[in-house]
Order: structure tokens, then sequence, then C-alpha cells
């Protein structure tokens, strides 16, 4: 299916043309009624068109206009119907089958290529026939089937030869040349469109977004940049650095940037989302709090938010708080084995140390022990006094942290050495 915007884009020009052409006769109710499409007076035209076609069903010009204004008013099935009666009145003419050829494609009829095609070989008879051609092998190309590259690759040359000054037609071409495989072409057209229409913010949005599905980040960086300095007041552009500033882990730009969308449109939930990951990993432990609190008011059922708020009021040594917060979390995503382990961290924090176990516990039958996972579990164990159990923790912590950790290998070697006595004890 053809982008709504090249599909109007076409029918206008097409229009403009057909008035400028000499194929069709002259008639009052004819100008009256073009002069209404001027002044998108639809209502209006279509009354005049119909009582020219009833008169005359042989007006292709009439026919032709009417299947404008149906266009104009979203009546599709009208607009196809009236298309179809001028190219049977005049089936060599360009803009009949143009238009067909387009309505058709918008509607996923496979009839377009048809028409389509025959345009691609007859003259158009407005001021700028080149032009107009292209747009007929560009509407051709985006048909083609995925299978003939060969062909779609034949069809979009043709539409940036005939027109190598208009760049939508060069970002047509990058965009099948992606799908293609073929990511250098790609960038040559869409390079090729940034110079043609450096002011253009879509040329640098279609380079950005290139770059980014490539990964391709300082290369990304560099057109987002271009990008929001031709479109300042853009939210989406400055959410879009900020975001790959943040990949890049250039915090205080990507900081910079998505405080921008945000006093674009307050209500951006991706840039505040992005904006308390980027404050977290800053250590700007307050600020993400803020607005992570915002983020979870906003989307409650969301485990994502709920653990990045734990984890920001965790590293406040707000233990209670955060437990509650990683309480929610497993709740919503009982799967997620990560969580477990914050919910066992906070909870000890918190000194419920049983809870804290059950934590572990969950998250042992989700993802592999790890000597933290060890340690904080026979910790836990010690503080409730059970002894056995600590002993049991401890050991298997020293015989998988292999000098990793020498802090906690030199707690674990002191408790052990107070209390398997006593566990031994209670044996």
């Amino acid at each position: 299916m053809l982008t709504i915007s090249a599909f109007a884009l076409l029918l206008a020009t097409s229009l403009m043309a057909q008035k400028g052409g000499a194929r069709f006769k002259e008639e009052p109710a004819i100008v009256r009624a073009e002069s209404a499409m001027d002044r998108q007076q639809w209502t209006e035209a279509e009354g005049l068109l119909r009582k020219v076609v009833a008169a005359d069903a042989k007006d292709a010009r009439a026919w032709f206009d009417l299947g404008y204004v149906m266009h104009a008013q979203k009546n599709y099935a009208e607009a196809i119907a009236a298309y179809r009666s001028a190219v049977a009145i005049q089936p060599e003419n360009f803009e009949c089958n143009l238009n067909l050829g387009m309505m058709l494609a918008h509607e996923g009829n496979p009839d377009a290529s048809k028409y389509l095609e025959r345009a691609t070989h007859l003259k158009p008879t407005g001021a700028h026939p080149q032009e107009s051609l292209a747009h007929a092998w560009a509407a051709l190309a985006e048909l083609e089937p995925a299978t003939d590259a060969k062909s779609t690759r034949d069809k979009w040359s043709h539409a940036v030869t005939l027109a190598p000054g208009d760049p939508q037609y060069r970002l047509g071409f990058g965009a099948w040349l992606e799908r293609a495989g073929d990511t250098a072409g790609a960038e040559r057209e869409c390079r090729k469109a940034t110079e043609l229409q450096p002011d253009s913010a879509d040329v640098w949005a279609a380079l950005a977004n290139l770059y980014m599905r490539g990964k391709h980040l300082p290369e990304a960086e560099g057109a987002l940049r271009r990008l929001v300095t031709v479109a300042a007041q853009d939210e989406s552009a400055h959410l879009q650095l900020g975001r790959v500033l943040s990949a890049e882990k250039k915090d205080d730009e990507a900081t910079a940037e998505l405080q921008k969308a945000l006093a674009l449109k307050a209500d951006d939930w991706e840039a505040l989302r992005e904006l308390a990951f980027v404050e977290e990993r800053d250590k700007q432990y307050a600020a993400a709090e803020e607005n992570y609190r915002a983020l979870v008011a906003h989307f409650p059922d969301d485990a994502d938010l709920h653990n990045g708020l734990g984890s920001v009021l965790m590293r406040q040594l707000k233990y209670a708080e955060a437990q509650a917060e990683f309480v929610r979390c497993v709740r919503l995503k009982p799967d997620w084995g990560e969580a477990y382990g914050q919910l066992a961290h906070a909870a000890a924090g918190n000194k419920e140390y049983e809870l804290a176990i059950k934590a572990l516990d969950a998250r042992k039958k989700l993802l592999p022990e790890l000597p933290d996972s060890y340690f904080l579990r026979a910790t836990c164990f010690d503080h409730l006094r059970q002894f056995a159990e600590a002993v049991e923790n401890y050991k298997a912590f020293l015989a998988v942290s292999k000098g990793q950790f020498p802090d906690d290998e030199w707690k674990a070697r002191h408790r052990l050495i107070a209390i398997e006595p006593e566990a031994r004890k209670k044996k």
C-alpha cells in the first residue's frame, strides 16, 4: 500500500496537469466545479460534476475531477469508480491511469500495477512531465513483489533519474535498499536527500533512523543533532537524540535533550522513562526517584517501573519503601528472577530476613545461584540464628567466590569460626 502523503501528492499533481492539458474541452460547469475544488468546497464541486457526467457520460475531464473530489472526501470506492470511467473514455491518458492506479494501490487492489505500468509508457500533459513520470515509476516500485529485486531496483532508478532533485524519491529508494540488505546504498540515497533538502526534518529523521536501526550510534547522533536544529520544537527529535546519547553513556547531554523533550511535551512518558533511567545510572537518585514515582502513578501495572523505583530507593537506603516496590514488581511479573534478587536485598536491609530468604529461594528456581546469593542467604540465616543453614550457605559461598569478594570472604570465614560450633551442638 502506498503512503497517504505520496498518494495525496500524486492526485494533486495530476489534477493540476489535467487543468492545463489540451485533451479535454472547456465547459463552464467544469470551470465552476474546479473553482470550487480550489476553495476545497467539495460538496459544491461534487454537485456540479455529477450534473456534468449525467448530461454527458463521455466527459473524461469531469470524471477525472469527480474522482479527485471523492478522494478528498475519503469516499474511495466512488473515487475509483470515477477514475475507471475516465480511463474507459481515454485509455491512453497518463493522468487518468496514474490516479486510478494510485487509488487502487491505496485500497490494496491488485489491478493497481496494471494502470501504473501503463502510465509509465504514456506521456504526461502537465508542465512537469518528468516529475509526473517519476511519480508513476515510484508508485509502481512500491507495489513490486519483494522477490523481484532487480525489477524493483530498476523502477526506483527510473524515478530518481527522472526527478533527481526530489528528496522523497531518494528516501523511498533508500528505504527499499535497506529492506533489500544494501545498507550502504540506503545510506547513499538518504545522504543525497539531505544534500538536496538540508532544512527538511523528514530527510534528517530518515537518515537518523537508518543509522539507529544499524546501531551506528555516532552517525545517528550527528544526524539527530542536525534534526533538532531544523525541528527545534519537535519533542520526538529531542527524545531520540536523548536516547542515542544515553546509549553512548553521555549522561549529561542525554539529560539535557530529554529535559528539552519534556519541556515541549510534559506528558512525554517515553522521555520521562528514559530520563529516570539516565538519572539512575548517573547516581542522581533523588531526581530519578521523583520521575519514577510520576511514572508508576501513571503506569501502575508496569513491573519495570516498579523495579526502577525500588532500585533508586534502595540506593538511598530506603529499604522499606524499596521492598514494597519490589513486592509489587514480582507480583506483576512473577517469572522475573533478577527482581526476586532485588527484593531479597531490600528485605534484608529492612531486617525482614525470612522474606529475603523466600525471595532468594524464588530466584533460585528461575536463575543459577550466584556467590552473592549464597552470602546474602547465609547472613539472613545468621541473623535468624539458624546456624546450620547459615554455615551451609557460607561454605557454599566460599566454594564459588574464588577470591572475587575478599571482604565478604573474610566475614564468612570469621562467622564460620563463630557459629560452626553452635551449629554442631544443635545437630
